[in-house]
């Protein structure tokens, strides 16, 4: 089977469903196909609490079900399928096959997003949103005063480690190794600050509670002791990788496979287009989302009505 579209949007998280709402009201068929569900890491969140206009906050779920909704509203068609492959993205038509149809188009926005990297232990997936986090900037706040720990040594767990340090009472970082991985700037303003501890040589082996998080239980590499280290929260930053392995060797993109736009979000390949997590540079947040898939719909009205 075969469809034609003016436009496809690989993804339905918070940038594929913003672009389909601004090419749907610039009269653009438009087909986003997702492979899981619509709202992408907006399902893993419990409580958003810094997108503007929700000034008591809003669930993850509850968000994503009405942007959905206003998407669909305009027009935008949703199907719930894997992209198989994706092909002939030089050319002016754009093929796009699942498996069991074929889609064209002549504009593609990639909207795929990316996935932390998870440690893979017991109760990781159990309390996630109920303790066990990837985004400081998202739930931190949830955790004002209490004591939590970070899973990680490279930029990003000190990054992340140091934000939550104003705003929490104890910050434990969890490291496998003796040393850290982050860059020396953050690895001094991290040593400096009293509120950060150290848990040097240890994994993460499970995580135990009771309806939410209680406590981690780690491993001493270098004793073999195993104990339980309790803890509010858990924030995991192992590795964060997007999901553009299928488009690699076809669009431009860094090592770790985030993919190079430029201001409009268009990419090297004419008609298509990059936004949200999976692009270059970007900050990981729903805002900045949400404006990527804004700038890439209109980016790909313009150039289709050229």
């Amino acid at each position: 089977m075969k469809a034609e579209y003016d436009v496809i949007i690989l993804g339905a998280g918070a940038a594929g469903l913003s672009a389909g709402l601004y090419t749907t009201r610039a009269m653009m068929k438009t087909l986003i196909l997702e492979s899981l569900g619509a709202g992408g890491q907006l399902l893993i969140t419990d409580e958003i609490e810094n997108y503007p206009g929700f000034p008591k906050g809003v669930k993850g779920q509850e968000l994503s079900l009405m942007m959905e909704e206003q998407t669909t509203r305009f027009g935008a068609e949703i199907e719930y399928a894997e992209a198989e492959s994706v092909d002939n993205l030089d050319q002016p038509v754009k093929v796009v096959r699942t498996y069991d149809k074929e889609y064209t188009a002549s504009r593609l926005i990639i909207a795929t997003g990316g996935s932390h990297n998870k440690l893979g232990v017991t109760g990781e997936d159990e309390y996630a949103g109920r303790g066990v986090s990837y985004c400081a900037v998202c739930d931190g706040n949830f955790f004002r005063g209490q004591d939590v720990v970070v899973v990680g040594g490279g930029d990003a767990a000190m990054d992340e480690s140091y934000y939550l340090s104003g705003i929490v009472n104890s910050v434990t970082v969890v490291h496998r190794r003796d040393e850290l991985r982050a860059t020396k700037v953050l690895q001094e303003r991290a040593f400096a600050s009293p509120k950060f501890k150290w848990l040097w040589s240890h994994v993460v082996e499970e995580f135990v509670g009771n309806e939410i998080l209680e406590s981690a239980r780690v491993r001493d590499l270098k004793s073999g002791e195993v104990y339980e280290y309790p803890t509010a929260a858990a924030f995991i930053y192992v590795g964060f990788h997007p999901n553009t392995e299928y488009l690699r060797g076809i669009l431009d993109m860094d090592a770790a496979g985030h993919i190079y736009g430029d201001q409009h979000m268009r990419t090297n390949q004419p008609g298509v287009y990059i936004c949200g997590d999976a692009r270059a540079e970007s900050t990981r947040q729903l805002g900045a989302a949400v404006g990527d898939g804004i700038t890439a719909a209109l980016a790909a009205y313009h150039d289709h009505s050229a």
